[in-house]
């Protein structure tokens, strides 16, 4: 498996080196009908529409959004709505990023996106505040409090038993 993987991620760093043009505009998949936005944003303006199916070329990425052309025009578009790269016969999907993606033989199914109010360049510029911990920290209950706020609010401690553990699991 880590031979594969890395062979699969210098494969891929190879193609970054050798076609960075040809990544530009990666080719994409329309997962469901979807709107245009001139921004991505989920208020900013319409400016366009595809159904599901049609193709697209991939212009970018911004956080969980995807600059996409259409054959009528180009906009934002959630990342969820589009798959990346070419659907073949078998429905599986072809391209450079799928390469690398760790999830060969299982459909590259995803189901996540981490991203909510923060963009790339937040995460980069972040730094240690030992003034904001503080700030966090003074807002810690202890267990009495939290049990009476449970009893104000007629919250009553419900026991179950845990799920059993799955066959094969240790």
């Amino acid at each position: 498996m880590a031979k594969s993987l890395s062979a699969a991620l210098l494969l891929f760093a190879a193609l970054q080196i050798s076609a960075p043009a040809s990544l530009a505009a990666e080719a994409g998949i329309a997962l469901k009908a979807d709107s245009l936005r001139a921004e991505p944003y989920a208020d900013a303006k319409t400016v366009g529409s595809f159904v599901k199916n049609e193709k697209v070329q991939i212009l970018g990425k911004q956080g969980a959004w995807l600059k996409v052309k259409t054959a009528k025009s180009t906009g934002w578009v959630r990342l969820l709505s589009v798959k990346r790269g070419t659907s073949t016969a078998n429905g599986s999907t072809s391209g450079a990023l799928s390469v690398a993606s760790g999830r060969a033989g299982t459909g590259q199914v995803v189901a996540t996106t981490g991203v909510r109010g923060l963009s790339e360049q937040d995460l980069k510029s972040a730094e240690f505040s030992e003034a904001q911990i503080s700030k966090l920290e003074s807002h810690t209950l202890s267990a009495s409090q939290g049990q009476q706020f449970a009893d104000a609010g007629g919250l009553k401690a419900i026991k179950f038993n845990y799920l059993p553990t799955p066959q094969g699991a240790k």
